[in-house]
């Protein structure tokens, strides 16, 4: 499809779209958005929202950590995230004696500021149209494959190119990333600065970021303050600088104002942020895959793991702390899971899919072009031949790779090929480098208990969904050697391994031999793992060869049919910035029950449950609430607003986004969806889908009266 097609299909399906789907690119918005916003509630010419030659709103926004959003809220590089975000930070700071997960973290000045090492906070400086020069390229490359077209390694050889071309300028902290977006047929370019010493000013305890914790993950309503704070430091120049006691606070080109006024029903909104993924275009037999794959496993699996974790955690506050955000990452996706299965069943998706598509053929059939019947027939064999490998490579990655943290063992290939060449210089290197890492791996894994319970659960959960005969090899070990009894297997592991214990490991590098690595139970266990990997990508890849070329054509075939019927048409979700917009509404889940769009802190008091962690409520939290001690944070009738709900189109990777009212403030942070609402990633129902917002009120009253670090609120700017 031409460049120019797609163009005009954007700009003519925006007449009819509707506001509440939909992930815009920023870089089409005037041409596409702008009337449909203003008529919504813009109050402000959409160049203060977005402009690729000034500054604007976009320069606020920023992707925290590479998988969730943040937004910039002072002049000195203060930036507000989700609790969930910085959750990991938090966790890299706490230990038993200072355990700000339980209890939150205030830094009362800069000097208490905490570096996050590994944190990263990364600013969009430009997004560039560069369609016509990556289709140049791709006609003067050659491409014996035919996959240069949506090849990340191919793509970043261009954008190295067209920078050169271009003179952009270049520096250390610059990244270039250049993505095919619509299935390929359209490009960007984004230009992009990343500073890496981050620290954490503050968190709220877990009893109010985390309130409800996994009960009410994906639910409405929420009573959750799912927030944290962190600050961008640069050198004195203001360029991007490794952590050091000589960088200074960035002042940055652009922050937001933060609303009092508060939100009404009906209020217009939109929301900026980095969506992580979503799948709009596949079709039924996808969408079955992805239900009986993916969403089965994450189910079934992490349920299992989780049960284990969590009964190790509550025995110990050490384990708590240490699970604490592994625990949180995969019990978010395991819900996820569910809900988007029951979802897609209650909402009869797979119908509504083989109803688009049966539109589509017959579209190709009244026009004589066969062109969407070979790629709809195509997609559908490739899915009938991936499946079996696809729901083997799922129980693999579930089970045995992350679940299992004992499984990131070091690679001991370079001390095995040393130790065969007999090269004592090579073997010294080789030892030298295993024991660095193996100091780093021990670090990693303090509670062997806790790793052995876990192994042993995932072991028998594996070998549940996978049929002997397609079991990863080292099964036929447990069978022949430790008669099918898996938790002997994995006793033998921590018991003799080399890894098993440090004791173990230190002797192995006082007198390490090929013999111990190649009878090593750890090691074994890890290369079956890797091999089975292996394999079923391998068959993966044979089956999905010819599956990108038949997408595209599909695609563009979705595009023009929903031109036509006057839906929107805009790219899937891929990491990259977007905004979405619609307006603070209620919901009816279900027949006779209707959800307010907003929370207040009473439901938080009638929620609580002293015997249940995910419902304490922190004791001056209640003493602030029976006081109505709220300060200038209370809505007009006197209540302490906490969430809202806006009918916005988000997905994973919008955590953090900053929320704004038709004036361009900052309302809100995005922080979930709502359980009805987990098909919209494969299809969005604006009857049911809403995102969960935490009022920008609530934050700063944690902040303010909770917290008592009225400093950081005199360094945002608050208008009325």
């Amino acid at each position: 499809m031409k460049k120019g097609l797609i163009i005009s299909l954007l700009a003519l399906s925006a007449l009819t779209s509707r506001a509440d789907e939909g992930m815009w690119m920023l870089t089409d918005l005037k041409a596409q958005n702008a009337a449909a916003m203003m008529e919504l509630g813009l109050e402000i010419p959409i160049e203060q929202v977005y402009n690729a030659d000034g500054i604007s709103l976009k320069d606020a926004v920023v992707h925290f950590g590479g998988g969730c959003t943040g937004e910039i809220i002072s002049a000195e590089g203060l930036v507000l995230t989700n609790h969930h975000c910085g959750y990991g930070s938090i966790q890299q700071h706490s230990s038993v004696e200072h355990d700000y997960l339980t209890n939150g973290f205030w830094a009362m000045n800069r000097d208490e500021e905490l570096p996050c090492k590994g944190l990263t906070v990364t600013f969009i400086d430009r997004i560039l149209d560069v369609t016509d020069y990556v289709n140049e390229q791709l006609k003067k490359d050659d491409d014996p494959e035919g996959i240069n077209y949506l090849s990340p390694k191919y793509l970043a050889k261009v954008a190295d190119r067209f920078a050169k071309a271009e003179n952009i300028e270049m520096t250390p902290a610059t990244k270039l990333e250049l993505k095919a977006f619509y299935g390929g047929n359209r490009y960007y370019l984004f230009v992009k600065t990343v500073y890496s010493d981050i620290r954490m000013v503050g968190a709220p305890p877990s009893s109010i970021g985390k309130f409800g914790a996994d009960t009410d993950n994906w639910m409405w309503p929420r009573h959750t303050g799912d927030f944290s704070l962190f600050r961008i430091y640069a050198d004195k120049n203001g360029k991007p600088a490794e952590y050091s006691t000589d960088n200074v606070p960035l002042k940055v080109k652009k922050h937001l104002k933060i609303s009092l006024a508060g939100i009404e029903e009906n209020d217009f909104t939109f929301i900026m942020g980095f969506p992580g993924r979503n799948w709009r275009y596949m079709i039924s037999d996808e969408v079955k895959e992805r239900m009986e794959t993916t969403n089965f496993m994450r189910h079934h699996v992490r349920g299992a793991r989780q049960e284990v974790l969590m009964a190790e955690m509550q025995k110990s506050p050490a384990v708590r702390i240490h699970y604490a955000s592994k625990y949180a990452s995969s019990a978010n996706y395991w819900k996820n899971a569910i809900g988007m299965n029951e979802g897609l069943v209650r909402l009869k998706v797979l119908d509504t899919k083989q109803k688009q598509q049966e539109q589509l053929l017959a579209r190709g059939r009244e026009k004589g072009n066969d062109a969407y019947q070979k790629a709809f027939d195509e997609i559908r064999s490739i899915v009938a031949h991936r499946r079996d490998a696809m729901y083997h490579q799922q129980a693999i990655n579930e089970a045995l790779v992350t679940a299992l943290d004992f499984m990131k063992i070091p690679s001991t290939g370079e001390l095995k090929k040393a130790l065969a060449s007999r090269d004592k210089e090579k073997i010294k290197a080789a030892i030298a480098k295993l024991k660095e890492e193996g100091e780093k791996y021990f670090a990693s894994v303090p509670f062997p208990e806790v790793e052995k319970a876990v192994g042993k659960a995932m072991l028998k959960t594996y070998s549940g969904y996978i049929p002997q005969e397609q079991q990863i090899g080292i099964f036929k070990v447990i069978d022949s050697r430790f008669k099918g009894n898996s938790d002997a297997f994995v006793d033998a592991c921590f018991e003799y391994s080399i890894f098993g214990s440090k004791e173990n490991f230190d002797r192995f590098i006082k007198k390490p031999t090929l013999n111990k690595l190649d009878k090593d139970w750890m090691v074994l266990f890890k290369y079956s793992v890797t091999d089975g990997l292996l394999q079923t990508a391998l068959a993966m890849k044979e089956a999905n060869k010819n599956y990108d070329a038949a997408h595209k054509v599909w695609v563009k075939g979705m595009m023009e049919m929903r031109q036509d019927a006057g839906t929107p048409i805009y790219p899937d979700a891929n990491s990259t910035l977007r905004l979405t917009y619609g307006k603070v509404l209620p919901y009816e889940p279900a027949d006779g029950v209707v959800y307010n769009h907003y929370t207040t802190l009473k439901g938080a008091m009638e929620k609580e449950d002293p015997n249940n962690w995910e419902f304490v409520v922190p004791a001056k939290l209640k003493q602030l609430y029976e006081a109505k001690d709220f300060g200038p944070y209370a809505m007009k009738n006197g209540e302490m607003p906490v969430c809202f709900i806006v009918n916005t189109d988000n997905t994973g990777g919008n955590s953090g986004s900053p929320a704004f009212n038709g004036k361009g403030e900052l309302i809100g942070t995005g922080f979930d969806r709502n359980y009805e609402g987990l098909t919209g990633d494969i299809a969005f129902r604006p009857s049911s889908q809403r995102a969960a917002v935490v009022d920008i009120r609530y934050t700063l009253f944690i902040i303010d009266k909770y917290a008592g670090a009225s400093h950081i609120i005199k360094e945002l700017d608050i208008v009325k």
